[in-house]
């Protein structure tokens, strides 16, 4: 079985994206990496070729940053990674920038892989997130966050990066996956106030105008954690990637656990799905065939 990483990463320092814990986070599970980065205004490309691997594999691209609706230039990029996967690749094991796998979910991963290798019937592994809000110690606890999204794919050429690279499709159908019991760990939302400021106003130009982003994106040189709904405080372990990262953090972030904002519907709904499991009414960008 061969297995193949695959990202795509611009202005890694400027937006201190963790992209070396990333693929470093999976190295471990693939035989090789392919990494495609973008043109930077910072030393991005020396950056992922200081991890030194023989496993990975550098590409090197240009964002048409004149595609400003719906993302369109992550899913574009992403699709310039998977389309450099060698032929004789099995699984592709896809993580963005900020996204990092623990090292407890490794043994599993690898299980579920070798377990549907065969089954032609799967196109894909499904993994749950849990997304980090604020600082290292708090989780998104609302619906407002995505719960699963596909990271391993069967490689097949006619798979592609979905809209703004929020998962895979084929021919514009969903992939057909099984829910595998490990997480991404998402740590988009954990930077030092004013460099998660300057990734917002720069983030939302692959999705709206200047003058959207100038009407709804805060002029304050500080991004404003304040504006959220619900968090819950994390008790578990991060990724020993992650561990020299967390210990360097210089901010503060306070949040008061009982504060919540959501609206009646929204509780109701959240308080249905942690009594039965469900979510009611999630879109799914997937067709679930099982759990493993």
């Amino acid at each position: 079985m061969k297995v193949t990483g695959f990202t795509f990463v611009r202005n890694a320092i400027k937006f201190d994206y963790p992209v070396v814990e990333s693929i470093t986070s999976i190295l471990p599970l693939c035989d090789e990496f392919v990494v495609a980065v973008g043109k930077s205004e910072d030393q991005t490309l020396d950056l992922i070729q200081s991890i030194g691997s023989p496993k990975i594999r550098i590409m090197e691209t240009v964002w048409d940053d004149k595609l400003r609706q719906g993302g369109q230039v992550l899913a574009d990029e992403t699709n310039k990674a998977m389309d450099a996967i060698g032929a004789d690749t099995q699984w592709a094991f896809y993580l963005q920038a900020d996204e990092v796998v623990h090292e407890k979910y490794h043994d599993i991963i690898s299980k579920a892989m070798h377990a549907y290798l065969d089954d032609r019937r799967v196109e894909g592994l499904l993994l749950n997130y849990t997304h980090f809000y604020g600082s290292y110690s708090y989780t998104g606890a609302s619906r407002r966050w995505y719960r699963r999204e596909i990271r391993i794919i069967r490689h097949n050429p006619l798979i592609r990066s979905y809209r703004d690279a929020q998962g895979f499709r084929i021919q514009n159908r969903k992939l057909k996956v099984i829910l595998v019991p490990a997480a991404i760990y998402h740590y988009g939302w954990v930077k030092p106030p004013a460099i998660q400021q300057l990734k917002a106003k720069s983030f939302h130009k692959l999705w709206h105008n200047d003058r959207w982003v100038e009407e709804n994106v805060s002029p304050g040189e500080n991004f404003n954690y304040s504006k959220i709904d619900e968090l819950a405080l994390f008790t578990g372990t991060h990724p020993k990637v992650m561990q020299a990262r967390i210990e360097a953090k210089n901010w503060q972030f306070d949040y008061e656990p009982t504060y919540k904002t959501a609206r009646f519907k929204d509780a109701v709904l959240l308080e249905i799905e942690n009594l039965t499991g469900w979510r009611l009414f999630e879109y799914r960008n997937y067709k679930l065939l099982g759990r493993f």
